[in-house]
């Protein structure tokens, strides 16, 4: 298994009961492949760098996780269909 970490942004229209559902999906998907996940850090609303799709805000999640090679490929796809997400990055992190 290999450990690689992610970090995606919700878009702030996402209500605040919706959210910790989207964050247990992409936990899910990740379990549910094999993984394992070490640490999940929500760091909450945050100002981003330059707007996106009109909008100045978001709600920054950082994950780590241990999987095999075709879970980051599958989250990715999961990313790229959900709602919400408005950028996401999934590095693989050396030891």
């Amino acid at each position: 298994m290999r450990s690689y970490e992610t970090i995606f942004i919700i878009s702030p229209d996402v209500n605040d009961e919706a959210r910790p559902a989207l964050i247990e999906k992409f936990k899910n998907l990740i379990t549910e492949k094999g993984g394992e996940i070490t640490n999940v850090d929500e760091w909450g609303r945050r100002k981003l760098a330059y707007e996106i799709d009109k909008k100045s805000e978001g709600y920054y999640v950082l994950m780590n996780f241990n999987s095999d090679v075709d879970v980051p490929h599958e989250l990715e796809r999961v990313y790229k269909i959900t709602d919400g997400i408005l950028r996401y990055l999934i590095v693989k992190v050396d030891k």
